[in-house]
């Protein structure tokens, strides 16, 4: 994988394209196992877990319904410190066990802000599947029941993953170079 240009920026390699799949496998597999005699609901984050998200529910073998939920923290390469929805629920979630699938935890920010309302909604279980978390980073404290890689607090593009809107069609995770890091 070489150095790639988005905009202003060059990125290195950072995971790839063949330890994603693997690992998105293994999280599918782990989810199927604990969920075999219900049917979950997956809520997956947008716009950045779409792809991750739908690796994942390619690999769920059990009866389980997805929708989306449009949730916006980021501009640029730094988080803005609010939340916006600005899609919101379409289906019912009283009493259904939902699985959150979120592209990466940072401060946790945008979840700490989002789960009052989901628990608003009379659930009866959350199961918080992310891709990446930065554990250095977390701010807000949250209960994440799988984590797909745990990385340092860099930036990060590709797989979903954007900077200013570019860079989700990458099919590898890259990190911001150093010297871009500015």
């Amino acid at each position: 994988m070489p150095v790639i240009q988005i905009l202003d920026k060059n990125f290195i390699p950072f995971i790839s394209e063949a330890a994603i799949a693997e690992r998105v496998a293994v999280i599918a597999d782990e989810l199927n196992q604990e969920f075999r005699d219900r049917q979950p609901l997956f809520l997956a984050i947008l716009n950045g877990s779409f792809v991750f998200a739908a690796d994942l529910f390619k690999n769920i073998t059990i009866s389980a319904e997805i929708t989306f939920v449009k949730l916006a923290s980021y501009q640029g390469t730094s988080s803005t410190g609010s939340v916006l929805t600005t899609i919101g629920l379409d289906k019912n979630l009283r009493d259904r066990d939902i699985v959150l699938v979120e592209d990466i935890i940072d401060s946790g920010k945008t979840l700490h802000d989002f789960l009052p309302q989901l628990a608003s909604q009379g659930i009866r279980s959350l199961t918080i599947v992310a891709l990446l978390v930065k554990p250095g980073s977390i701010r807000y404290p949250l209960h994440i029941d799988i984590a797909g890689f745990e990385i340092d607090n860099r930036f990060v593009v590709g797989y979903g993953l954007d900077y200013d809107g570019w860079g989700r069609n990458l099919p590898a995770i890259y990190q911001l170079k150093e010297e871009d890091n500015a």
